[in-house]
């Protein structure tokens, strides 16, 4: 095997709700093909993430070659399409940009309204739809789904491990929600690499991912409590910020799969 492998796959087809994990999965234009192109909202188009509604951790998602099926407990399941191309448009914001995205129907937005406990509405990112990278970290001018900021997001086993020893209840990887883990490596080793090739596919490493309160939801509870982010605190912090994992923009398309060899370049 090689010293360093790519370990796991996750995609997170609609924002916040759980992730789905896959052994092999398609780059496309914006990132893992199905990561994040659905999106809850409140009345003013503003995005809803487990900040400030924890409870979006217990919304499942399953993925099939059409639809996905999300569920949640004393909820009926409810069937959305991979794509949804047509019907009302919605001017949408994630954190400062400001866009156009396509509203679901009133089923969907019955339904995460009742889960949600606030009037909200399900958005799906159109294929023309145009949300760029910001170009400071990304010349190459990347675009990128309804993710925070950038299309990947990175982390080695081995830091999650060594954060795990500093912690009384160690916690799974699934708090910080990466879409690609990495095994063969040392603790913390990601934050030197400039760049990396995960099989065929190149990314670049745009900047170090800021850890915000999602990562203290338990993603099996949705209840929020104040680890692992008050230990990250005391040791990654810089500039006032805490700092757990690495953004990435991709080079061009191609397959990821579940074991395969990683080079990465030192900055």
């Amino acid at each position: 095997m090689p010293s360093l492998r790519l370990s796991e796959l996750h995609i997170y087809p609609i924002k916040s709700a759980r992730g789905i994990s896959l052994s092999s999965a398609r780059v496309d234009l914006r990132g893992l093909e199905h990561d994040r192109r659905w999106m809850v909202v409140d009345e003013q188009g503003i995005f809803l993430t487990q900040r400030s509604i924890p409870r979006m951790a217990l919304i499942g998602v399953e993925l099939s070659s059409t639809h996905l099926a999300v569920t949640a407990e004393g909820m009926n399941q409810l069937r959305v399409p991979l794509k949804h191309e047509s019907g009302d448009s919605l001017r949408v914001h994630v954190w400062d940009d400001s866009f156009d995205a396509m509203a679901a129907g009133p089923e969907e937005a019955a339904w995460f309204t009742k889960m949600l406990s606030r009037p909200c509405r399900l958005v799906y990112m159109s294929d023309d739809t145009e949300r760029l990278v910001n170009p400071k970290y990304s010349p190459e001018k990347s675009v990128v789904s309804f993710a925070d900021a950038f299309p990947f997001m990175l982390i080695s086993q081995a830091s999650l491990n060594d954060l795990n020893t500093r912690l009384v209840e160690p916690v799974p990887m699934n708090r910080f929600r990466p879409n690609l883990v990495l095994e063969g490596c040392d603790p913390y080793e990601e934050d030197t690499w400039a760049s990396l090739r995960i099989g065929t596919v190149g990314f670049r490493v745009a900047k170090p991912c800021s850890r915000c309160t999602v990562p203290t939801v338990n993603q099996e509870t949705g209840i929020r409590a104040s680890e692992p982010v008050l230990t990250l605190g005391s040791y990654r912090t810089t500039g006032g910020k805490i700092y757990f994992g690495q953004n990435l923009t991709h080079e061009a398309r191609g397959i990821l799969t579940v074991d395969d060899e990683v080079h990465a370049t030192r900055a």
